[in-house]
């Protein structure tokens, strides 16, 4: 059965059964005011009978049946009941609609009525089964000399009501009628909402959509025209960091970083504008940071029937990418550098043999000595204190790829860091890592060839002789170059904040850089550098606080 059907088929029965309801109700209380006006009509009738003074009088005559079976009559009639019945005080009749009956004993216990009482009921008399009100007559001196009996027949109270019945069983035929038109009508309503799909057709794309939403690669936020968000699948709570129970519902400034809200347009004041184009800077998207997470992201208005409902924002997660990206570049440099210094060590080379053979073998190791190691291309020639690998493997490239450049990377010779001992460490060396390389990417950047650049990387103390205080790591950058004015140094750290030229997705170094500070409840300070240009010098705990409660790195604007 469709769902058409079904939807008719329960809303006409809920119809019909509350319409049957509503007229047995009417019908009963009908029924039941119809008896209560004939009681109240007889039990009039009766005690007028009963107290009337000719009725009274008549009970003294030679044949009091010839007194009351007129006015007994005539009261009949004219109240409209069945019969008005006067007996004396055997039950002996005086007065019947059927003149015959005078004179005989009542069918039904006048005991009642004789004991002074009144009676109501139904009996079969003479004249049928009937409804009855039966009330004793009082003699001059205050004695019951006798009873008057009114009652009207059962099947005239029928009649009357099934009279009744026909303008109210017409009224629940046309409510009846209303009712199954206004089924259809919402039947036809619900199915043009639903747009007419089948219950089964619903499920199946509602499991094909979680399933498309919950299991693609991409990131989907979806938010309402008020800008509250309605939807977050898998991929999006990942790359956000956020639960899809605690974001759904809220308003999207309190779950999206301020870069993402900047995609997303202003649905409410272009709801009725169907051409208006997509948010985002660029047609592919927009290099976005999202916690410590590189995202592509892109808004896109989402419509129906050319009004725009809503927002839904795709999010490609690029910090693998970006870092890869960022190897790659030091990978390059790094070859570029070893094959500089493979042609530096050719010509060393050259000349070594030409002097062999002209056989100056003196000349040639005075050569040799005056020549050195050649740059060696080690990471103890670099950072000898630092034994984390993958931190020395980066200052060797930096200082690689700096020299290559024009500028020099000089790494102090306190820096120290002990190789990981466990998780703990090899994560905390890794947050180094991402703040260390950030920082020497922009001092190399801001120095330009001929730039001097310096580093101190360290997990001891100011005078060595033991570790920094709280296990930290302590990175320090500082450089030659411009350096930043004191009213810039807290805008640095925004995301997006950028003074370079040059592709979009700029301005993502140094807020990764606090936002990794922040999570470890760490300390970023900007200073002015010894070298003239400018020092950056961040703390890193060993031990993270909780991102939830919203720690944030310090950036005092001091200056040297």
């Amino acid at each position: 059965m469709s769902l058409r059907v079904q939807l008719l088929v329960l809303q006409v029965a809920i119809v019909l059964l509350v319409v049957a309801s509503a007229g047995a109700v009417a019908s009963t209380l009908q029924h039941r005011q119809l008896r209560d006006a004939y009681l109240d009509r007889m039990t009039a009738v009766a005690f007028s009978v009963a107290r009337l003074p000719a009725i009274i009088d008549a009970f003294d005559d030679d044949d009091p049946a010839a007194t009351i079976q007129p006015i007994a009559e005539v009261i009949r009639e004219a109240s409209d009941v069945t019969y008005v019945v006067v007996t004396d005080d055997e039950g002996v009749r005086y007065s019947h609609p059927d003149p015959t009956r005078i004179g005989e004993r009542v069918s039904t216990d006048p005991s009642v009525p004789l004991s002074g009482e009144v009676w109501t009921g139904t009996q079969t008399g003479t004249l049928g089964e009937s409804w009855r009100v039966k009330v004793p007559v009082f003699g001059p001196e205050g004695d019951v000399v006798g009873t008057a009996s009114v009652g009207i027949l059962e099947s005239d109270l029928a009649d009357d009501l099934a009279d009744d019945l026909g303008w109210l069983l017409a009224a629940l035929s046309v409510a009846a009628a209303l009712g199954v038109v206004c089924a259809a009508f919402v039947t036809r309503a619900v199915r043009r909402r639903i747009f007419r799909l089948e219950p089964e057709e619903i499920g199946r794309l509602l499991e094909t959509r979680d399933a498309m939403l919950h299991g693609i690669s991409e990131g989907v936020v979806a938010l309402d025209r008020d800008g509250a968000v309605v939807l977050v699948n898998d991929e999006a709570q990942r790359l956000l960091g956020i639960a899809a129970a605690d974001a759904v519902g809220r308003p999207a400034h309190d779950v999206l970083d301020p870069q993402l809200l900047a995609l997303v347009p202003d649905t409410a004041e272009t709801a009725d504008d169907a051409d208006a184009p997509a948010a985002g800077p660029e047609e592919g998207g927009a290099l976005v940071l999202a916690g410590e997470r590189v995202l592509l992201a892109r808004a896109d208005r989402a419509r129906v029937d050319g009004r725009a409902v809503g927002t839904v924002l795709l999010l490609r997660d690029h910090t693998e990418l970006h870092a890869l990206l960022r190897d790659l570049d030091g990978a390059r440099g790094l070859t570029d550098a070893l094959r500089a210094q493979s042609h530096e060590f050719a010509n060393k080379l050259h000349v070594v043999s030409g002097l062999l053979e002209l056989g100056q073998a003196d000349e040639a190791v005075a050569f040799i000595e005056r020549a050195g190691h050649g740059g060696l291309l080690t990471a103890s020639g670099v950072a000898p204190g630092v034994h984390s690998p993958e931190v020395a493997a980066l200052l060797l490239v930096k200082a690689t790829t700096t020299r290559e450049r024009g500028s020099r990377l000089e790494v102090s010779p306190s820096a120290h860091l002990a190789a990981p001992a466990g998780p703990d460490d090899a994560a905390l060396h890794g947050d180094a890592l991402t703040v260390l390389g950030n920082l020497v990417d922009n001092a190399v950047d801001a120095v330009g060839p001929g730039g001097r650049v310096r580093v101190l990387v360290t997990d001891r103390a100011p005078d060595g002789t033991g570790p920094t205080p709280g296990d930290r790591v302590v990175v320090v950058v500082e450089d030659d170059g411009p350096g930043i004015p004191a009213g810039s140094r807290a805008d640095v750290f925004a995301a997006g904040y950028t003074t370079k030229a040059g592709p979009p997705g700029r301005g993502i170094g140094l807020a990764l850089v606090r936002r990794v500070a922040a999570r470890r409840g760490g300390t970023v300070e900007v200073t002015t550098s010894v070298l003239g240009g400018a020092r950056v010098a961040v703390a890193l705990p060993a031990q993270p606080v909780d991102a939830a409660a919203g720690a944030r790195a310090r950036t005092p604007e001091t200056a040297s």
